[in-house]
């Protein structure tokens, strides 16, 4: 009790406001644009300490799957989800592992230096080939071992669909409920990790209702973005995050 009173109790005002802003964000991101959320982490990781608002975002994220998966249920590439399991599992494994091996200064150093290397091999000439079973497998892998080590799965998944000239309802029906199969996953290993506790929990909850307005704004926003813009926005997002995140 007293670990639950020390986290609710120790943000500042300011402190409360960011990590409000990341709700809505969260939200925002489930039933909009993706890379947003990668946002909401560097933000939460400010004024949380970075293994517990991974902790944090991790249970925020589920509840705005929740909405996701149900707006979108019918927009959904159910045969790439089940290729794509395996190497996530995998990528997921070694993320564990690593969340045991280092601090969080390196934690989010590693997570700069992997989004720019994504972020370059976006630019490839025809993604390296996104149709090719390895090159999936690949992007699985390292969707699985981001999303575990600071819930940044979201950039090589929407790198790797955009690639895959998904229109819009499709990406984010396919990401919705790749995402909520892989957050799920990520659940026990995170608890053995302990970035999932009663604390962490207590706090995304208490943010939860902000959550389902930002999933609300996004349902409203993405009847407005047409195919192109929404391709560029995706991808710009993906960029600043990944800047933001290697010089922060």
């Amino acid at each position: 009790m007293a670990a639950i009173q020390t986290l609710l109790t120790s943000l500042p005002v300011w402190g409360w406001l960011v990590m409000v802003l990341c709700a809505l964000l969260i939200g925002f991101s489930k039933t909009a644009l993706g890379g947003v959320a990668l946002i909401a982490v560097v933000l939460a990781a400010q004024v949380v300490p970075t293994k517990d608002s991974t902790g944090v975002v991790l249970v925020m994220l589920l509840v705005g799957d929740l909405v996701a998966t149900w707006t979108y249920r019918h927009n959904v590439d159910w045969r790439l989800i089940g290729r794509l399991i395996p190497p996530v599992v995998v990528g997921i494994g070694l993320g564990a592992l690593f969340l045991n091996w280092v601090d969080g200064q390196t934690l989010k150093r590693t997570m700069g230096v992997i989004l720019l290397v994504l972020l370059v091999i976006g630019l490839w000439p025809d993604r390296l080939a996104a149709h090719r079973p390895s090159v999936g497998m690949a992007y699985g892998g390292l969707a699985g071992f981001t999303t575990m080590v600071a819930n940044g799965g979201g950039p090589p998944m929407n790198l790797y669909l955009l690639a895959r000239k998904y229109d819009k309802l499709r990406f984010l029906g396919t990401t919705a409920w790749f995402f909520f199969a892989v957050n799920l996953i990520k659940v026990p290993f995170s608890i053995g990790a302990g970035i999932v506790r009663p604390d962490t929990a207590l706090l995304a909850a208490v943010l939860a209702p902000v959550v389902l307005i930002g999933t609300w704004i996004g349902r409203l926003t993405i009847k407005r973005i047409n195919q192109t813009t929404f391709d560029r926005l995706v991808t710009i997002l993906v960029a600043v995050a990944a800047v933001y995140l290697l010089l922060g």
